[in-house]
């Protein structure tokens, strides 16, 4: 782990994280019990800055760190962005930091990563909140069929399995895709023009757009190891205890799905599900003040690993 001197807009400061020979940049800030936050698509880093300073002042250390494939350094040769290996990676931090337990957060591609990490080492885990996903081997066996309309919302995917058509719109007119997106995902939120422009220098950034779209392209997957070991995960109970997020006006992920898809019986480390009022997909961005309330008085009281 690499501490670095500069600091960021918040007072936080940068540093590195690794895999292997893959490494991540992250933001830092406060000192005490590690909390790490992983965010989505289209998303970077930056996403928790509203987070950060205020588990520091709560007396943690709070670490986001950007995921696999968003900068050229943590892009694998093999090319592999099965959720599996970004559980993996998150392991392998947990390690780097010295092996505590940590407290782990993740919004969209980073909450489902989250429940997949939670799966794969619960040990490594005193407390999951995840941001806007339910569990999505639930949501994937029961969601969808219970709410059907959710395909519409999700169109981009299958949008995004048309390689070199997807990667040329995305980008094109200054990245006005990604503007749409987070139109349509928090609606009646704007998001503000320096973050929206922070986000657009990470995706020009060679590659990150290929890998951004790779944790997509590698949904259709069944039959690789990979593939087959993502699927164990994502149907796995979660022995952490779990705090899900949902914004009642997402436009990505229909906030009904929470109902549907968290179930007691899938968490025996013990679940809380709190929908925010007047937000969107985005709701740590949108309602920052709610939601760290509720994050901070869920991980206040988990201090130690169930797992």
């Amino acid at each position: 782990m690499e501490t670095e001197s500069v600091q960021g807009g918040g007072g936080d400061a940068a540093f590195t994280l690794h895999h292997g020979t893959l490494r991540f940049s992250a933001r830092t800030a406060g000192a005490g019990p590690a909390v790490l936050c992983l965010h989505g698509f289209p998303d970077h880093m930056d996403s928790f800055r509203h987070q950060l300073p205020a588990l520091a002042t709560a007396g943690y250390r709070a670490i986001a760190p950007m995921m696999r494939g968003y900068e050229p350094s943590s892009q694998p040769a093999d090319g592999d962005y099965h959720v599996v290996r970004m559980a993996e990676d998150v392991v392998a931090w947990v390690d780097e930091l010295g092996g505590e337990p940590v407290h782990l957060v993740g919004h969209d591609w980073g909450a489902v990563i989250g429940y997949a990490a939670a799966a794969l080492a619960p040990d490594r885990f005193c407390s999951l909140t995840t941001l806007a996903i339910p569990h999505p081997g639930r949501m994937q066996s029961d969601g969808l069929r219970a709410l059907p309309s959710q395909l519409r919302k999700s169109w981009y995917i299958a949008f995004f399995q048309l390689r070199g058509l997807a990667d040329a719109v995305v980008s094109a007119r200054d990245w006005a895709f990604i503007e749409k997106l987070w139109r349509d995902w928090s609606p009646g939120w704007d998001a503000p023009a320096g973050d929206l422009a922070s986000l657009k220098r990470t995706l020009a950034q060679p590659g990150v757009k290929r890998a951004a779209l790779a944790y997509y392209r590698a949904l259709p997957d069944q039959r690789s190891a990979a593939a087959r070991e993502t699927q164990r995960l994502v149907e796995s109970p979660i022995h952490v205890p779990t705090l899900a997020l949902t914004g009642a006006l997402d436009g990505c992920m229909d906030t009904r799905l929470h109902d549907i898809a968290m179930r007691n019986e899938d968490f025996p480390g013990g679940l809380s599900v709190v929908r925010v009022e007047g937000a969107g997909h985005f709701l740590h961005q949108e309602r920052p003040d709610e939601v760290n309330r509720t994050l901070l008085e869920w991980i206040g009281r988990h201090a130690e690993p169930t797992g």
